[in-house]
């Protein structure tokens, strides 16, 4: 019997005569026998690779094998941009065999919840910070909602592993398995991860694994880089360029986004946005945009980079630059999608510092590498996190019995360190011992408690936004930061639109706007992302070498490349460029952001005002590698200023002792010391 005829005759059936499908992918067809035997997966393609086909198909064939009740199916998205195109999708195929789809995140409302609550989906498309919510719910009963479940998928493993979000996926997932009347098979889809094996350990800490497929890096791609200097010089060119086409813009910012967006808007292009802070609404116009419009140009933040289905996209457009290969793969993936079609990339760099890391991201690119996906190290924010939501999931635990938890979710970590992080939030009255019981104390619920604990669903640090109505339609979020002294009538921009501010409500946080002609100002608060040793090493090998056949450089960014590799004077037998003016020295070390912080506190342990960036070290006639060779790590102490400094970057900081707290900031922050 081959794969395809291990599946249920119902599904083979539709599949061919329903959906008119003549053959399976190879990854496809391997993933068959191993999730019908309900082994944890990782299934590996490269982006339109049918992931998704891959671990639904044989779910469902073992769902109907199986005859399971509904409720069985998770499916996990790092957005609700892809939750929301993959719900058409998963809800035809369920049809299919009778079954059905629902998804289920902030933007769903109550109504539709309710209706999900009394009629279970067979496979319910869902978030981390949705399933912590339904998790610390009193309206929800667990053991009937949960009790069915059998297979967990998580969509973009890499993207979620990457950050906290992971730790907090993880956490939640093992927390479902106390609720679960049968063992949870988890399965994992990436298509940009060099470390897969890892990975899936990571995911699944416990029982049988299988890697299926590979997602090798393809340089088969257009790619060309244009350093224009400006956003308004972007602008012009994105205006001219690939006219009659559909134009898939990237940001890094929300604010760079909205500033485009007015720009493009002010030049007549059909212009749409999507990022984080725009309201549903104005999201789903983004989105609608890929499926429905031909000339236009969609402006996005890394809201649309994951997993879309975007049709017949023509072009991707990249302002500045990612600052991870994986990030740049994702975003070019969505070129090339038709026949005959080749995926492209241009690249609009602005910054000299963008321009660098441009050259940086596409020489590694052209030599097939791509970054591993590690969890961030010491991730005593989420176990903060998880003592807290624990509490509201069940109001009252034993120390043994939350310590067990909390062995059960961070297995990587020592249990002693859990109860010293415990002791503490209850000696600061996050926690509290009752009779001896645990329960929520009184600084968490000052805290956290606003809005039902809302806060505490998500793992990631965000500003506290501002609504932003114009009569009865919500445009979206902002930044308290933007309004500056008597905030009415000031200029905003939002939803790439000019607004002028007619009344600000601080007590319920809204901010009323009227539409202005044009001007404005747009801002959010964020943390830039550092560069890694990779990629700066990329760019000293560009410096060195020039750029790879597999990258074209316009005329401008030829002279910049040039003008910077004559200053730079990178050489075969020197790892390290020593530069000295007047009495300030510079070392361009190449070694990145952690790296370079690193060794400006050796300078600093030193007495010497030290600056820093990815690529250069600058101190008083500082010698670094005689300094870095006498220096201890004991030496690493952290001023009050310091970790109040680091700590707005890292959420639940406050919950976690200080010898816990300096593990995370040096394991995230600092990096080791080599020569």
């Amino acid at each position: 019997m081959n794969a395809f005829e291990e599946l249920h005759p119902s599904l083979q059936y539709h599949m061919v005569n329903s959906l008119g499908w003549h053959s399976l992918r190879p990854t496809q067809l391997a993933a068959i026998a191993p999730i019908h035997q309900g082994v944890h997966c990782l299934l590996l393609a490269p982006t339109a690779g049918g992931k998704t086909e891959a671990a639904i198909i044989p779910i469902l064939s073992r769902m109907l094998k199986e005859s399971w009740p509904a409720g069985g199916v998770l499916y996990v998205c790092p957005i609700k941009a892809l939750l929301n195109n993959l719900e058409h999708r998963l809800s035809r195929y369920a049809k299919l065999v009778g079954r059905r789809a629902e998804v289920w995140h902030g933007d769903v409302s109550q109504s539709r919840k309710k209706k999900a609550l009394k009629e279970p989906p067979d496979i319910l498309l869902t978030t981390p910070e949705s399933l912590e919510s339904m998790l610390i719910s009193v309206g929800i009963n667990k053991p009937t909602w949960f009790g069915h479940l059998r297979v967990v998928v998580v969509d973009e493993l890499h993207a979620f592993a990457g950050d906290d979000r992971g730790w907090h996926l993880r956490s939640v997932l093992q927390r479902l398995d106390e609720y679960l009347q049968h063992p949870l098979q988890r399965i994992g889809l990436s298509a940009t991860v060099s470390n897969p094996n890892q990975l899936l350990d990571w995911l699944a800490p416990a029982g049988n694994k299988c890697v299926v497929g590979q997602a090798h890096v393809s340089t088969d791609a257009e790619v060309v880089i244009d350093h224009v200097e400006s956003l308004e010089n972007a602008a012009t060119v994105i205006s001219r360029l690939y006219r009659g086409e559909k134009r898939l813009v990237f940001c890094d910012s929300r604010g760079t986004a909205e500033r485009l967006s007015s720009l493009l808007r002010s030049t007549q292009i059909r212009t749409f946005v999507s990022h984080a802070s725009l309201s549903a609404a104005e999201r789903k116009q983004a989105e609608t945009a890929f499926a429905q419009e031909k000339d236009c140009v969609i402006v996005a933040t890394s809201t649309l980079e994951l997993g879309i289905d975007v049709g017949d996209l023509d072009r991707v457009i990249q302002i500045d630059s990612p600052s991870t290969v994986s990030s740049f793969l994702q975003r070019m993936g969505r070129t090339g999608r038709r026949v005959a079609s080749r995926r492209n990339c241009l690249f609009l760099t602005t910054t000299q510092e963008s321009f660098l890391l441009a050259l940086g991201i596409t020489h590694l690119w052209s030599q097939g590498w791509v970054e591993a996906a590690y969890p961030p190290k010491e991730p005593w924010p989420i176990a903060a996190q998880q003592l807290l939501v624990s509490v509201l999931e069940q109001s009252q635990w034993t120390d043994k019995d939350l310590l067990a938890r909390m062995r059960r979710c961070f297995p990587e970590y020592p249990i002693e360190s859990c109860r010293v992080l415990l002791q503490h939030m209850v000696h600061h009255a996050y926690l509290v011992h009752q009779d001896g019981l645990i329960a929520m104390g009184p600084r968490a619920e000052q805290e956290f408690g606003r809005g039902n604990y809302r806060e505490l669903l998500t793992s990631f640090q965000s500003a506290p936004l501002l609504t932003a109505r114009y009569g009865g339609t919500e445009i979206g979020y902002m930044d308290p930061s933007v309004l500056t002294g008597d905030a009415l009538q000031q200029l905003v921009l939002l939803a790439g639109r000019s607004w002028q501010i007619k009344e600000v409500d601080w007590k319920k946080r809204v901010v009323w706007l009227a539409p202005a002609k044009e001007g404005g100002k747009a801002r959010w608060m964020g943390n830039a992302r550092g560069w890694s040793r990779d990629v700066c090493q990329g760019i000293r090998a560009v410096l060195l070498g020039g750029v790879s056949d597999a990258v074209q450089l316009s005329k401008r960014s030829k002279l910049a490349l040039a003008a910077l590799t004559d200053a730079a004077a990178v050489s075969m037998q020197t790892e390290w460029v020593l530069r000295t003016d007047g009495n300030q020295t510079r070392t361009w070390t190449f070694a990145g952001t952690n790296a370079n912080r690193t060794y400006a506190r050796v300078g600093e342990v030193n007495g010497l005002r030290v600056k820093f960036d990815a690529l250069s070290v600058q101190a008083q006639l500082m010698d670094l590698k005689s300094e870095i060779q006498s220096f201890d790590a004991k030496d690493m102490k952290f001023s009050p200023q310091e970790y109040a400094s680091f700590s707005q970057t890292i959420k639940f900081s406050n919950c976690i002792p200080s010898e816990l707290l300096a593990l995370t900031i040096q394991a995230r922050h600092f990096s080791d010391i080599n020569i």
